[in-house]
């Protein structure tokens, strides 16, 4: 008892010390005042203040902080727009003139949620008063664009930056959403009849061109048919008359009648006619003055045959 006596005042001066020991968080910094005047930063580990003259005003955190904000606002078609948004924003640096503006701009930590959350909403609302409210879900990322613009400089000067700002949600009044519903059912069943219209031309001028083109095939076809069969008919004609030639040729040579040859043919073309021809009747001139004049006209061909080999014989 009486060593503690003796030595009160080292106890003191230890008592003194731990008392002036302050631990700072990681990812916080301290900011201490003397008497109520801002006199330096503490970095985060354990520090050592001046008791009873410095005391920590304020621990500023710098790491990144959210807030979900909640809103409204008006088109300029006055129709009523609800915003659901989430906003990212941190200290901008850990500079000493920065933790000076954290500390010190506004009173609480709730009268700078007050004034950022006030500032956003009121950018929010200006832009969205410039426009129609069927243009608003396609304009998220130009809000998010202005909104920013707006407010860097000014969330600069209270010593912060915006990180990240996200428009979660946009709604609009039930009789809107009803609305815009039936426009847009009504622009798909427009687009699904021009896509059916657009397939039946499209399956119809496909039809019509295949038709055509079976019908130009079957033609060029036929075409070809025809002159194959009038290259037969010739061919025909002409070993015919050949064969005729030829046949009397020998028979003149023989001193025989050429009617009988004539005759024979006639016999063999009517019973070609009936064995080959497609009709059911064949009309024919049988009787002896109609052979006799069909034989003269053959007889006639075979005199013309001959005078042309005569004449082709004589120009030689």
């Amino acid at each position: 008892m009486n060593y503690l006596i003796d030595y009160w005042w080292v106890i003191l001066i230890i008592l003194i010390l731990f008392a002036g020991l302050k631990t700072i968080n990681q990812g916080t910094v301290g900011v201490v005042t003397v008497f109520g005047k801002y006199q330096r930063v503490l970095l985060p580990g354990l520090r050592l203040i001046i008791p009873f003259i410095e005391q920590i005003f304020k621990k500023i955190s710098i790491q990144n902080r959210s807030v979900e904000m909640e809103f409204q606002a008006v088109t300029a078609d006055q129709a009523n727009v609800y915003f659901k948004s989430m906003l990212l924003y941190a200290v901008q640096n850990g500079n000493e003139e920065t933790i000076k503006k954290v500390a010190f701009k506004f009173i609480s930590e709730r009268d700078l949620m007050q004034a950022l959350t006030r500032t956003i909403e009121g950018t929010i609302r200006s832009f969205v008063a410039t426009k129609r409210q069927a243009e608003i879900l396609a304009l998220r990322r130009e809000i998010i664009e202005y909104v920013k613009e707006q407010i860097d400089q000014l969330l600069e000067d209270w010593g912060y930056h915006l990180l990240d700002l996200q428009i979660n949600d946009i709604t609009f009044d039930q009789a809107i959403i009803e609305s815009m519903s039936r426009v847009v059912a009504s622009n798909n069943l427009k687009a699904a009849a021009e896509n059916e219209g657009q397939a039946l031309l499209i399956t119809k001028t496909k039809s019509a061109e295949a038709e055509g083109n079976a019908i130009k095939i079957a033609a060029m076809a036929e075409r070809e048919a025809a002159m194959l069969r009038g290259q037969g008919v010739a061919l025909f004609r002409q070993e015919v008359a050949k064969g005729m030639t030829e046949a009397a040729e020998q028979m003149k040579q023989a001193n025989l009648d050429t009617n009988v040859i004539l005759f024979s043919m006639w016999t063999e073309a009517i019973k070609n006619f009936a064995e080959f021809g497609k009709g059911n009747v064949i009309f024919l001139d049988g009787s002896s003055q109609g052979m006799e004049k069909t034989m003269q006209q053959i007889m006639a061909m075979m005199q013309m045959k001959n005078d042309q080999k005569s004449d082709r014989f004589d120009n030689r």
